[in-house]
């Protein structure tokens, strides 16, 4: 099974960081790698974060379907989570990908369901 590519486009690593980067907890890379490629909608976050449970709620309410994957809490998983942020290179959770894109976080997803362009980007 080979190493899921980072998501951004351009990685400017050294071949070393990028390598032990790729080391880094690669199961759950791999697991969020092939959610976001198999899913229409992937939202990555962790327990206890109220910006996670409320990009849960705007995608419920506006009826679109999402996995959700959870790494820990404030509490645990902490490595889980900084492999992940490695990957997307985003920063923070939540993280939700569209078709394969990151998006963003909360605020990015909701300007994204007012202004059409997430169900646009579902083709709805």
């Amino acid at each position: 099974m080979s190493t899921p590519r980072p998501l951004h486009a351009e990685d400017k690593r050294s071949p070393a960081a990028a390598e032990a980067m790729a080391r880094f907890h690669p199961e759950v890379v791999r697991a969020v790698s092939t959610a976001v490629e198999r899913d229409a909608v992937v939202v990555v976050g962790m327990a206890q974060n109220p910006f996670v449970k409320k990009v849960r709620a705007l995608l419920t309410e506006a009826n679109i379907p999402f996995t959700y994957l959870e790494y820990g809490s404030y509490f645990g998983q902490w490595k889980e989570r900084l492999a992940v942020k490695m990957w997307s290179g985003w920063p923070t959770f939540p993280q939700v990908f569209v078709k394969g894109a990151l998006i963003g976080g909360h605020d990015d997803t909701r300007k994204a369901l007012e202004d059409g362009s997430l169900r646009a980007r579902l083709g709805q």
